[in-house]
């Protein structure tokens, strides 16, 4: 099934129920008034839930209306904890070998990950504000799993169980304040503002084959200011897949339900064409973009977003259908 949440003026909105095809909604007042709920709840309230998607997508639910993901917050507005992984080990690789650094060996052992604010995610049309363009705004297109119950300890198959939706995120990142807070050895915060998620958060079986072993293997777009930059491939070459992710977080505390995982930026191997490297699938993060620049031509060509700028971020089915619907944000100054 796939679930939104509609702004209705308080902070954790009310749940929907969105079809298949994102044309019709239904709200869930009945069953849930909001996502948390549910997560809490998950083997007594799924069920009437998938219930309610089942006649909605037959044309029979009586209150059915017209789906409209620019009223959407972020499917679960607020969460518990969000965990944004770092699993596609090409974008480390690039970014470390643009400043002339390697990588340490236990990164491709185990996942990076960072704990960022979850008090206050955007939604997928709710514009990006920034204090000011010097901070070196730029988008990140992710894929996100929101989990149930994971105890403490858990391994990676145990923490496969315990992966509830799916979203697709845009992992804002201000990535001039990103040195001299990691130079303080004590992770980012400053910059790394508040994340936006797509329209619907859907479940596993909704994805059918294109979710293996913890992966999703579907395409990430990633279009800017209307030109799209990234169609990069989120399975393949994830380095270490969700229930990896999940159980790095497991190691030393329980994980709740409504915790979200993020896969971090979605990231692609060049291939090699008549002895050059090329990155046809594009990017999905500037940063990575400047990265490529630096090592082919010593220094990066493009900057990072400005005011007025527009991401827009998508993944679509073999079916060509959106699976999640669209992130489409715009960078705006903060209004003082």
């Amino acid at each position: 099934m796939k679930l939104a949440t509609y702004k209705d003026g308080s902070r954790d909105g009310q749940l929907v129920v969105v079809s298949r095809d994102l044309s019709t909604a239904h709200y869930a007042t009945g069953i849930a008034h909001h996502l948390q709920p549910v997560l809490d709840d998950w083997n007594f309230l799924s069920p009437q839930l998938q219930d309610l998607y089942v006649t909605l997508n037959q044309g029979k639910a009586r209150h059915a209306f017209p789906f409209d993901p620019a009223l959407c917050m972020a499917p679960l507005p607020r969460a518990y904890q969000w965990a944004d992984g770092s699993a596609y080990i090409n974008h480390v690789e690039l970014v470390r070998l643009a400043r002339g650094s390697e990588v340490p060996a236990n990164y491709y052992t185990e996942p990076l990950m960072y704990q960022g604010g979850s008090d206050d995610f955007l939604g997928p049309r709710d514009d990006v504000v920034c204090v000011t363009e010097d901070h070196g705004i730029d988008f990140e297109a992710e894929v996100a799993v929101v989990t149930a119950d994971v105890p403490m300890g858990a391994g990676p198959e145990q923490a496969l169980d315990g992966i509830r939706l799916v979203m697709i995120a845009n992992d804002v990142s201000l990535r001039h304040l990103i040195p001299d807070e990691l130079a303080k050895s004590f992770g980012f915060l400053q910059s790394k503002p508040a994340t936006a998620f797509g329209p619907v958060a859907v479940t596993l079986d909704e994805l059918g084959d294109a979710w293996q072993g913890g992966k999703l293997h579907l395409t990430l777009q990633s279009a800017w200011n209307g030109r799209t930059v990234g169609m990069c491939e989120a399975g393949e070459e994830m380095t270490f897949h969700f229930g990896q992710l999940i159980a790095h977080l497991a190691k030393t505390r329980n994980v709740r339900a409504g915790s979200i995982i993020g896969s971090g930026t979605v990231s692609n191997r060049a291939t090699e064409v008549n002895g050059k490297k090329e990155w046809s699938k594009g990017y999905s993060c500037i940063a990575e973009k400047r990265a490529i620049e630096t090592i082919q031509d010593g220094q990066p060509a493009t900057d990072y977003m400005k005011f007025g700028d527009t991401i827009r971020i998508e993944m679509k089915g073999r079916d060509g259908q959106s699976v999640f619907g669209a992130i489409e944000q715009k960078i705006v100054p903060l209004a003082r």
